[in-house]
């Protein structure tokens, strides 16, 4: 089976080399053109061409895959399947009726649920229990095809964005070696998605990383574990940004007649302890503007944080 492969950020390394340890011949690689990094504006490739230059496969850079010679170009490579992992645009009929087996995504998801571009960190955002891997027979919506083959993983209460997509990372390589043999014998029933269940998300935003201290602490301590590592959960103390990077829910405190939202209403050597609009947030691990990431011990060694004082 020839494989064209279409993927881009960290996400998609894993399933290529998997593909490419299982022994099929992907026969070229389209990703994303490479991006201006730093201050020298120095092009720095996608992880998914690093991987492809060094197995000598050949790779597809275009600016939109729409666009009529971007679409001749990949009928120069022969595929019977293409497969798609976190690629960065929107397919085109006459790309998705290609191969004879058509093209199939890995999405991070459990699918219908969390349609979209940043699952990952949503799945945390909103308190789900489970997450996990679906292949998908692609058609001409935004994860809207037909399900192949689907696993899942349960979501630790410590997980960040950062050890989920890792965790998902893994699981969508051991997926799509175990569906392209079952593909290719036609042993997959595609199950249509039940459309009641859907829901979408979006691109992840900096402003998403935002800290409104009216909500629950709950909701406060999924947003500070899903925006980990990007683009962080903040507010601001003293006029600098003050980055939240560990945090629990204080069920010791009494929640009856809180201070204003945002407001420290203790401290003590390991933790500092915040009122929310339902329940108190302790924090254990924060970063403020120009410093390292640190523990709030080490914090409070070079900072004075006393009760009363606001954050946001």
């Amino acid at each position: 089976m020839k494989i064209i492969y279409m993927g881009t950020p960290d996400f998609a390394v894993g399933p290529l080399k998997a593909i490419i340890d299982a022994g099929y011949e992907v026969t070229a690689v389209v990703t994303q053109p490479d991006k201006p990094k730093g201050r020298s504006d120095r092009l720095i490739p996608s992880p998914v061409k690093e991987v492809a230059v060094e197995h000598d496969i050949p790779v597809l850079q275009p600016v939109r895959l729409r666009n009529p010679e971007s679409i001749e170009e990949l009928r120069a490579y022969p595929a019977d399947i293409i497969v798609v992992a976190a690629f960065g645009q929107i397919l085109p009929r006459e790309v998705l009726k290609m191969p004879r087996f058509g093209c199939v995504n890995i999405h991070a998801s459990l699918l219908p649920h969390l349609r979209g571009a940043s699952p990952i960190q949503h799945a945390i955002l909103m308190g789900d229990k489970e997450s996990g891997v679906t292949i998908m027979q692609m058609d001409e919506g935004l994860d809207t095809g037909d399900i192949l083959l689907q696993e899942r993983i349960p979501i630790a209460d410590d997980d960040t964005g950062g050890t989920l997509f890792d965790k998902l990372a893994v699981v969508g390589s051991g997926l799509i070696v175990k569906a392209l043999p079952l593909i290719e014998r036609g042993e997959l029933t595609p199950v249509p998605q039940d459309e009641a269940m859907a829901d979408h998300v979006g691109m992840l935003k900096k402003s998403m990383g935002q800290i409104d201290f009216t909500r629950p602490a709950a909701e406060i301590e999924r947003q500070v574990r899903g925006m980990d590592p990007w683009p962080g959960a903040y507010t601001t103390y003293n006029g600098k940004q003050l980055k939240l990077w560990k945090t629990s829910v204080d069920i010791t405190q009494d929640n009856d007649a809180l201070p204003t939202p945002g407001t420290v209403i203790r401290t003590d050597r390991s933790s500092v302890y915040v009122s929310t609009g339902d329940g108190v947030l302790r924090i254990d691990e924060l970063q403020l503007e120009g410093k390292k990431r640190m523990s709030v011990r080490d914090f409070l060694l070079g900072q004075h944080m006393n009760a009363g004082d606001r954050l946001g």
